[in-house]
């Protein structure tokens, strides 16, 4: 059986993963794979997605350089989430410029952005 075929995909083919920092353990970001875009992530050593907005392979740091190197591929216990593990280049995955996308925290009842923005968006990406 092929290590693919043991994963639970969703109904359109999908695997949710979450980017997780491979020395610090903070979480980065979450977006979603493919098979295709999992097992090319196996392969190159970089991490792959599926982009359901551009309805196409999105190889993170295409455009901005903020490229992440897996470190590990592991999955849970009921293998329908994928964690990666992976060293990112530049210190920025989110495309606001910031460390990680989970930079709004609930205080008082509203989401507050609580990490700074690293590097303008506008530089990062053309």
């Amino acid at each position: 059986m092929d290590w693919l075929d043991e994963l639970k995909w969703t109904d359109d083919g999908l695997i949710p993963a979450i980017a997780q920092d491979a020395e610090t353990g903070e979480v980065l970001m979450f977006a979603w794979m493919n098979r295709e875009s999992l097992r090319l992530t196996f392969e190159e050593g970089r991490a792959v997605y599926w982009s359901r907005s551009r309805a196409r392979l999105w190889r993170k740091g295409e455009e901005s350089g903020h490229v992440q190197h897996v470190r590990e591929i592991r999955t849970d216990c009921d293998r329908d989430v994928i964690l990666l593990k992976v060293h990112q280049v530049g210190g920025i995955a989110c495309h606001t410029g910031r460390r990680s996308c989970f930079f709004h925290r609930l205080e008082d009842g509203r989401w507050v952005a609580v990490e700074p923005v690293l590097k303008d968006p506008e530089s990062i990406y053309k």
